[in-house]
């Protein structure tokens, strides 16, 4: 379980997280929502330490940190091995192939023989669709190809949770879909993923749970289907009209 208590978090006179509580059942997709500001990506990160909350408690598996308290570099090094993120912007090595790509983190962190990294790494290619260009350049790629490559290499990390940031937003729909169709996949496997997203239809199909975030505040942590049946919450009940363009 990775849970998150009264988690506070500021950038200059702007309070971004506010008293903030959630957790994130393993082996369930939690899909965090909100409007655009409203503190989900700093959430996320602030599972994976890349932000720093001012105060609160991390709850990982056993062990306990108190944010105010600060965590240290073993801990934190610790925790991002089994949290691995991935960005919009994919974040490849542009010197380095699709394989050698994902190999780097297993073989130099891991300390997997590059043989059986090299294994893994092919099968986890033919997982997202990718078995032919293993060779390749992340400049050869297209942009969903690059993603999918992004979510091999996170697995090939072997982390108890994948925090995904927006992975689609810079994609147009049909090389979103690529991405989309593997995470649905990863989902189905019952992988422990947390994901920022605006894509509704998406959150709809592959959510476990769902955390609607407004103003650093939680408004809704619930079931998906109690989030797309919520209409006595009115505030819920626009995001979901503006976001599917219902009222037009």
């Amino acid at each position: 379980m990775l849970k998150v208590e009264k988690l506070s978090k500021s950038f200059g006179g702007h309070q971004v997280l506010k008293d903030l509580t959630v957790d994130f059942p393993e082996h369930q997709t939690t899909v965090i929502l909100g409007p655009s500001g409203s503190g989900k990506s700093t959430l996320l990160r602030s599972l994976n330490l890349l932000e720093r909350p001012e105060t609160g408690k991390y709850y990982f598996d056993q062990q306990s940190f108190d944010f105010a308290r600060g965590i240290n570099n073993k801990d934190t090094l610790a925790i991002r091995q089994q949290t691995e993120m991935v960005f919009q912007g994919y974040n490849l090595f542009p010197h380095l192939t699709v394989l050698k790509n994902i190999i780097e983190g297993p073989v130099q962190v891991l300390g997997i023989d590059k043989k059986t990294a090299e294994i893994q790494a092919r099968q986890l290619l033919k997982k997202v669709g990718l078995a032919d260009k293993a060779d390749f350049y992340p400049s050869q790629l297209s942009g969903g190809q690059a993603q999918r490559v992004a979510i091999a290499r996170s697995l090939a990390m072997q982390p108890k949770y994948i925090l995904l940031d927006e992975p689609t937003s810079a994609l147009d729909p049909e090389l979103e879909l690529e991405v989309l169709k593997v995470l649905l996949q990863l989902s189905a496997e019952k992988k422990s993923l947390v994901i920022v997203t605006h894509n509704l239809a998406f959150a709809s199909k592959a959510a476990d749970k769902i955390v609607f975030i407004e103003n650093g505040q939680v408004l809704f942590d619930g079931s998906t289907q109690a989030f797309f049946a919520a209409k006595q919450q009115s505030r819920i009940k626009d995001f979901i009209s503006a976001m599917t363009f219902a009222k037009l």
